[in-house]
């Protein structure tokens, strides 16, 4: 296997950069580099110098030996000075190590997926928490990092090979008196995980929202204060306002962090009949998105219909409170009243919404609870029909288990590594 190396941490100038080296000759190259042998695990300061001999930097060398180490390998990671130059004269030097290569991007983790030190949910959950920008994405993605998928996966995994190893009893002593009748427990044994699985596919669609971020529309008719609103929200012009209709023609996307949650606002096309060709397409766009959207903020009068259908935790406001004598339940974007009170309510609605999320965060892990959900449906099933049918309740039994296996990456799952892993940097 190929010793690897390349920069963790993030390019440019910094104060101290980080550089891994991973792999079999991953301890000789450190003490070559350093210029005599490093501890078989731990900490030292040393100077770092080229094969010339020429003093490259100073710098802290964190050396660990197989298996106690990220990779699951030997692995040196040097914290020199954070300079380009400095960086460069590194990797440089390293490059001409015989045996040592740049690694690609991923693959520090592929190694540790490869050397069992991560399973696939949290390599999954490293990419998330390394692309995290809100408190919550930090939270979800640590759950996933510290294994809770695995675990629950294992403990569902458990339970289905008791349930078989039962059913398979029955069946090697077919032709003998079996003292206990197994269906019960076995019936229970699955019921115990369907139920487990149905809840946790229940809260994906809000995980993955955690994860890639929840959408709130802003819906009305033209000349409402929609862009004003969303430029009051975002704290700067990011949509054009004035006093012609029609104006947002395009959906204009602002992300931010709400509450600790990600949150893209929508201000979308105001919403009437046209015979623009081209503003009645962005009102096309704009309905549809505001349907999809997981919450929409209405800004219209107290009599007027709505062309989009309310739905459970929407808000409805009146717009220009600035304009109004009763502005109780009104909104500006111009003078900022009732801006907090939404940024509240939006908030509070959302957290509701997130509390009901699950661990699992991605369409790969629904997918693959919903198939064990599909076998163990089967198995239930087939039990009822009696003893000559067990053969076939324990292949099904057999399928949700390699379903699980799935979602955890222990099988079928090489022709998704690649696109995984192809989404981290070098360095991870």
């Amino acid at each position: 296997m190929d010793t690897i190396f390349a920069l963790a941490s993030a390019q440019g100038k910094a104060g101290v950069a980080v550089i891994r080296v991973s792999g079999p000759l991953a301890l000789t190259a450190g003490a070559q580099l350093c210029g005599g042998d490093l501890p078989a695990r731990g900490t030292s300061l040393r100077i770092l110098q080229d094969e010339s001999g020429e003093r490259l930097d100073e710098a802290l060398v964190l050396s660990f030996t197989a298996p106690h180490s990220f990779t699951g390998e030997n692995t040196v990671e040097f914290q020199t000075h954070g300079s380009t130059a400095v960086v460069s004269a590194v990797l440089d030097s390293l490059g001409r190590i015989e045996g040592l290569r740049m690694a690609d991007p991923g693959e520090f983790t592929r190694r540790a997926l490869e050397n069992g030190n991560l399973d696939l949910a949290q390599v999954e959950g490293l990419a998330d928490l390394i692309d995290a920008e809100t408190e919550a994405q930090r939270k979800q993605a640590q759950v996933i990092l510290a294994g809770g998928l695995g675990k629950l996966a294992e403990a569902w995994r458990v339970k289905l090979i008791r349930a078989a190893s039962l059913i398979e009893v029955t069946i090697d002593f077919a032709d003998e008196d079996v003292p206990v009748d197994v269906t019960p427990e076995v019936s229970e044994l699955l019921a115990d995980v369907q139920a487990g699985l149905k809840k946790e596919t229940a809260g994906v669609r809000i995980a993955e929202r955690i994860r890639s971020g929840f959408e709130v529309a802003i819906v009305g008719a033209p000349n409402v204060g929609k862009s004003t609103l969303l430029n009051a929200l975002a704290g700067r012009e990011a949509a054009i306002t004035s006093e012609y209709a029609g104006t947002t023609r395009d959906i204009i996307e602002v992300r931010m962090d709400l509450a600790g949650l990600p949150v893209t606002l929508l201000d979308t096309a105001g919403l009437r009949d046209t015979d623009d060709h081209v503003e009645g397409i962005g009102i096309a766009l704009a309905r549809k998105r505001a349907q999809d959207a997981d919450l929409r903020v209405f800004l219209a009068e107290r009599d007027e219909v709505l062309d989009v259908e309310m739905q459970q935790g929407d808000i409805r406001l009146l717009p220009k409170a600035d304009l109004r004598d009763d502005a109780g339940d009104a909104i500006s974007g111009q003078s900022g009243q009732g801006i907090d009170r939404l940024v509240d309510h939006i908030s509070k609605v959302l957290q509701n919404r997130s509390a009901q999320a699950g661990i699992a965060t991605r369409a790969r892990h629904r997918d693959a609870m919903l198939s064990a959900l599909v076998s163990l449906s089967e198995a239930q099933e087939i039990l009822q029909r009696g003893p000559e049918f067990y053969d076939i309740a324990a292949e099904e039994m057999r399928s949700a288990i390699r379903a699980l296996e799935m979602l955890v990456g222990r099988i079928g799952v090489e022709n998704l590594l690649d696109e995984i892993f192809s989404s981290f940097c070098l360095g991870k």
